[in-house]
């Protein structure tokens, strides 16, 4: 028996867990692994450039299209890259659990862009499978079940694992990855997609030529430029600090486990109400007043976590900021992809969305690399303080898209 997604509830169920898997390998990468690396004696610029591990993310936009145009449509147009991926994803965490955190580091970085490879690809079909099962009156909720599908996977990955791994070790580590998303597999191979509709794209074919074309066209439209650059700036303060604010604390004489369960678990949890409630602001005020909203709380956060730097970290204090960044962070991230969400052509809904995902990641990608670097010549305080100061930038450009929205409004019809 087949499971069809068509309440809100099963929708919001569905998308979560599918997220869920996504954020497993990420959460470990951006959470545990500066961590890790630190410890070992890696320094912070070369720190900073392991997030290129997540090339992938930032590069999907490259294959999507085809992921748009190819699938086995009596299996399920998305299901046919969904489930392939669930399976590889689990197969590359196994794998990690017998590569032993003592040896080769190469093996194991090797192992985290694959795991991120196989991730990224998956979320361009659950982008398209969003995209097909939301209506435009579910994209505050819907985006909410995705952002917090995600961060819990981030926070079992990245934080409950990892403090779990003292006593299960790191075999239990990646082991306990690859049963999660092996059960979430099984999930999608229950799952019914969407009956084929030409407008929501969910069984209308499109050739290759006509996705690139659909993209194209829809990248022509006006304030098209301004929502790129919107989307491409939004997050290089908060990328910035969040970058090195691990290795801060490691050097600030904090152990693995505090700074698992401080900022991998508690930070997390808050990021998952945060998630919450930009959701719940961007169903009842729309999307971008509520990314508004969320930005000018984000960036009272980073000042915050410039304090620290200046003053000096406590264990309160590093959990209190830490749950206020995590809580803003978390509201602006699913408002904005609800304001994305709004802005896609559905007719090639994978293709557009994960273009602009692709656009956000790239975006602040820069950011994190350069921040090793920079802590590394100028230290911890002046790199905070710009990433906070970028970050109050950005409030800038809501204006011009707050101005095209009301351009789009439609105009009431005189009695």
């Amino acid at each position: 028996m087949l499971l069809e997604p068509k309440r809100p509830w099963t929708k919001v169920a569905v998308l979560s867990a599918l997220y869920f898997a996504q954020g497993l390998p990420f959460g470990f990468q951006a959470t545990a692994l500066p961590v890790y690396l630190r410890q070992r004696g890696v320094s912070l610029t070369a720190i900073g450039f392991a997030g290129a591990l997540s090339a992938p993310w930032m590069l999907k936009a490259l294959w999507a299209p085809l992921v748009d145009r190819f699938g086995w449509r009596t299996f399920g147009r998305r299901k046919s890259w969904i489930a392939p991926m669930q399976l590889l994803l689990s197969l590359s965490c196994a794998a990690a659990a017998v590569a032993a955190p003592s040896g080769s580091l190469t093996a194991l970085l090797s192992l985290v862009f694959v795991m991120n490879l196989f991730a990224a690809t998956q979320d361009i079909a659950v982008d398209g499978l969003a995209v097909d099962l939301l209506g435009p009156e579910e994209l505050g909720y819907g985006n909410a079940a995705q952002v917090v599908g995600y961060k819990l996977g981030m926070l079992t990955g990245g934080g409950l694992l990892v403090w779990a791994s003292r006593d299960i070790g790191w075999e239990g580590l990646f082991g306990g990855m690859a049963l999660l998303c092996a059960g979430v597999l099984v999930l999608t191979m229950v799952l019914k997609e969407p009956p084929a509709t030409v407008e929501g794209g969910a069984g209308h074919q499109k050739s290759l030529r006509e996705v690139l074309a659909s993209l194209a066209a829809a990248l022509r439209l006006p304030g098209a430029g301004w929502l790129i650059l919107f989307i491409a700036t939004y997050k290089l303060g908060e990328a910035m600090v969040d970058a090195m604010f691990k290795p801060f604390l490691v050097d600030a004489h904090f152990g693995v486990g505090q700074i698992g369960l401080w900022v991998g678990t508690w930070g997390l949890g808050a990021s998952i109400a945060g998630s919450l409630l930009g959701g719940a602001l961007a169903s009842r005020l729309g999307p971008l007043p509520a990314v508004g909203l969320a930005a000018a709380a984000r960036s009272v956060a980073l000042l915050a976590q410039w304090s620290l730097a200046v003053a000096g970290p406590t264990a309160n204090g590093v959990i209190a900021v830490s749950v206020l960044e995590h809580l803003a962070a978390g509201a602006l991230t699913t408002a904005m992809f609800a304001f994305m969400m709004s802005k896609v052509d559905r007719r090639i809904g994978a293709t557009h969305y994960t273009l602009l995902a692709s656009i956000e990641v790239l975006g602040k990608s820069p950011a994190a690399w350069a921040s090793g670097p920079i802590a590394q010549v100028f230290g911890y305080g002046p790199l905070f303080l710009v990433g906070a100061v970028l970050s109050v930038c950005f409030l800038g450009l809501l204006v011009p898209l707050r101005r095209l929205e009301r351009r789009e409004m439609p105009v009431a019809e005189p009695s």
